[in-house]
C-alpha cells in the first residue's frame, strides 16, 4: 500500500522545509538524466553529495554549483551502497529514474536525518508534482523511508547565438542574458560566453560567441525557439545574426571537438553548417550567415566549464 501527497499538503503535515526546487531533464537519446536541486544553504548541499556520492545508485556525477546540487544520472534502476553508512553514518541516495509519459519518477532512499530530506524537504519542492510514500511514513531519528518523487518530464534546450553587434553598439552576451531572465518558456539554466578564434578577420573586437540553456516541456520546445528568434531578431544590430539549438543533455564528441578547435583554425560558414547537420544542431538565420560558425561553436562548446571562456594556449 501507498499513499500520495502533492507540496501542498506535504507542507501541511510535516512543516515548511528548505529546498528551493527540483528539477528533472531527461535524453532519452543517449539514456541519461540531469536532477537539479536548489537548496538553501551550502552545509546540507555539500553533505548531501558526499552522501549521494557514496551510495552510487543512479548517479554518474554530482557537484555543487554555489548552493546548487548538479546530478548526471542515467535513465534505470541501480542498488545503493550504503555499506556502513547504514549503521554509523546515515546517508542518501537516488535509486531509480523513469520515465512515465509526461512525468519522470525518481525514487529516493534516506537513513537517520537523511530520511527528512527524501520525505519532508525534497517533496515539497517547486517543480514536484507529487510523491508517493509507503503506507506508513516514518523519518527521522534513526529511521529510514524510501519515496518516490514525481516531476515534470524536461528537455534541456540550448541556444548559441552570434553576430548581434557592430563596431558601434551591442554586445552579444548581454543579448542572450536577456533572453534567458525574459523568456515565459521553461526554466532559464546558464549562460555562457565563448571564446573564439581572435584572428577571425571578420569580428568586432573580442570574437566571441554566447549561449543560454534551458530546461523546458517537450511540448514548450518549438515555443521556446520562436519567442527567442523574435527577440534576438527585435535585439540584434547586425545584418549577419545567427542561432543554433541543440536539445539534449550531451554535446557530440565531434561537435565538442570542432567547437574547440574554431578557437584556433580559421572555419568556413558551410563548415559550420555541414558539422551542425551531422550532429543534429538547428541553424537558423536570423537576420543573415555570416554569424553561424560562432553560434555552432557556443553550443559546442557549452559544457566545457572555464575552457569555453579561454582559447587553448590558456590551458597548456
Amino acid at each position: 500500500m501507498t499513499q500520495t501527497m502533492k507540496p501542498e499538503q506535504v507542507r501541511e503535515r510535516f512543516g515548511p522545509m528548505f529546498c528551493k526546487g527540483l528539477v528533472t531533464m531527461v535524453d532519452e537519446k543517449n539514456g541519461i538524466a540531469k536532477i537539479i536541486e536548489v537548496c538553501s544553504s551550502k552545509g546540507p548541499s555539500e553533505w548531501d553529495i558526499v552522501n549521494r556520492k557514496r551510495t552510487g545508485g543512479i548517479i554518474e556525477n554530482i557537484a555543487a554549483e554555489g548552493t546548487t546540487i548538479v546530478m548526471d544520472t542515467v535513465i534505470g534502476d541501480r542498488d545503493l551502497r550504503f555499506g556502513p553508512a547504514s549503521s554509523t553514518l546515515g546517508g542518501q541516495g537516488i535509486s531509480s529514474l523513469r520515465i512515465v509519459g509526461d512525468t519522470v519518477h525518481t525514487r529516493w532512499k534516506g537513513i537517520a536525518g537523511a530520511s527528512v530530506g527524501v520525505g519532508a524537504c525534497l517533496p515539497q519542492a517547486p517543480g514536484v508534482i507529487e510523491t508517493i510514500y509507503p503506507d506508513q511514513i516514518t523519518m527521522g531519528g534513526a529511521k529510514t523511508l524510501e519515496t518516490e518523487i514525481v516531476t515534470p518530464k524536461m528537455v534541456r534546450v540550448v541556444i548559441g547565438v552570434d553576430d548581434t553587434d557592430t563596431p558601434e553598439q551591442g554586445a552579444s552576451w548581454v543579448l542572450t542574458m536577456k533572453l534567458g531572465k525574459e523568456c515565459p518558456y521553461g526554466m532559464y539554466l546558464d549562460h555562457k560566453i565563448v571564446q573564439l578564434n581572435p584572428k577571425a578577420p571578420n569580428k568586432t573586437t573580442n570574437c566571441c560567441g554566447t549561449a543560454v540553456s534551458f530546461a523546458v516541456k517537450e511540448e514548450d520546445v518549438t515555443k521556446l525557439i520562436d519567442f527567442a528568434v523574435d527577440f534576438v531578431r527585435k535585439g540584434t544590430y547586425s545584418d549577419d545574426t545567427v542561432m543554433a539549438v541543440m536539445t539534449g543533455l550531451k554535446v557530440p564528441e565531434e561537435l565538442a571537438k570542432w567547437s574547440w578547435d574554431a578557437k584556433s583554425i580559421l572555419y568556413t560558414v558551410d563548415d559550420a553548417v555541414q558539422v551542425a547537420e551531422r550532429n543534429g544542431v538547428r541553424i537558423i538565420n536570423v537576420t543573415g550567415k555570416k554569424g553561424t560558425i560562432g553560434a555552432v561553436a557556443a553550443v559546442g562548446c557549452f559544457d566545457m566549464g572555464i575552457r569555453a571562456a579561454g582559447v587553448p594556449e590558456d590551458f597548456e
